[in-house]
């Protein structure tokens, strides 16, 4: 089969297809004809040499955790079936710990995430497959397991339900967009960011009620308080955005932080924060039962994750070199099967 991998860190230009052993599945094992992989700024870091999951040692590296394909083959004892159309929950968990068996699968003492996507088959957990409705394109669903179900859980562990007011900085990225939708989804309104005028237009359009133009903390702030005091913060920047959300924020309010895609680092004035009685949450991914939720949710039309652009395997990449340029808005998915 073919892979896309990362032979070196830097740009699209590390990225070269290989070829590689087809796999067999094991015991509780599938292999899935990868139909489609979004990618994330996740693997982008990763292709910059900006993880520490992925050393020079590790090269050539094939990345993509956001499968949805058919499934080619099952070993012994798994629950889907050759020809079964499935969505990959990439969460990789030991089973054992306290926090895997107390829940929620996210504080597993050895949480990690699955790679291998960005290829023409996936050798995975059978158990870590949800089914996927024919009403779903492939494309859509790769949308879903890292930006949405992050999303998702952001807006859960912040309690967001209906009239409230979600600040969204940053909001036309993966989880940017999708905490706009998701909140549609949950009857909130989101007030999304943007330099970009064309992007905060789209954003309307899927439903953003307030948008700003600017990444100026100081005139987000102004700008966020004309239109109210948010109930929840989406933060997935990081930086001197932090200290931009908490200042908006209402009293008792909380701000999720899943990454840091502004900077690894953010300083806040610790008074205002605890007589107001805010809170900070660190986020990562989700649970399976939830991203199980998100596909009935796509199913049913409730959201429509929208695709930015799609790629042979060979283009790569070219991906890779849009989203570093940041003009696409949407996902961006590898199509191996195309």
């Amino acid at each position: 089969m073919r892979v896309a991998a990362f032979t070196g860190f830097g740009d699209g230009d590390e990225v070269a297809i290989r070829e590689r052993p087809d796999p067999d599945p094991g015991p509780g094992e599938a292999v899935v004809d990868v139909e489609a992989c979004s990618i994330n700024r996740h693997d982008l870091w990763i292709l910059q040499g900006d993880s520490a999951l992925v050393s020079e040692g590790a090269l050539p590296f094939v990345s993509g955790l956001d499968a949805a394909g058919v499934v080619r083959a099952a070993g012994e004892g798994a629950a889907v079936e050759a020809g079964d159309r499935v969505l990959l929950c990439p969460n990789e968990t030991c089973g054992t710990c306290e926090y895997c068996r107390e829940g929620p699968e996210t504080l597993c003492e050895a949480f990690r995430l699955y790679h291998g996507a960005l290829a023409e088959q996936a050798l995975v957990e059978a158990d870590r497959l949800i089914p996927l409705p024919e009403s779903v394109g492939f494309p859509e669903a790769a949308a879903l397991p890292t930006a949405y179900l992050t999303a998702w859980r952001m807006l859960k562990v912040a309690d967001v339900g209906p009239t409230d007011l979600v600040f969204v900085p940053g909001a036309t990225g993966g989880v940017g967009v999708a905490a706009v939708q998701l909140s549609d989804v949950l009857g909130a309104e989101a007030v999304g960011t943007s330099t970009s005028e064309r992007k905060l237009k789209r954003l309307e359009e899927l439903g953003c009620a307030h948008t700003v133009e600017s990444a100026d903390p100081e005139e987000l702030v102004r700008a966020v308080r004309a239109v109210g005091q948010p109930d929840a913060v989406v933060n997935h920047l990081g930086g001197e955005f932090t200290q931009a959300g908490l200042e908006v924020m209402r009293r008792g309010g909380t701000m999720v932080i899943c990454g840091r895609t502004a900077a690894p680092t953010s300083e806040f004035e610790l008074g205002p924060f605890f007589l107001r009685h805010e809170e900070i949450v660190g986020s990562t991914m989700g649970t399976q039962p939830e991203l199980a939720t998100l596909v009935e949710l796509l199913a049913d039309g409730a959201f429509d994750p929208p695709v930015g652009g799609t790629y042979a395997l060979a283009e790569t990449g070219e991906a890779f070199d849009e989203m570093l340029r940041r003009d696409a808005f949407g996902k961006l998915v590898v199509e191996p099967g195309a």
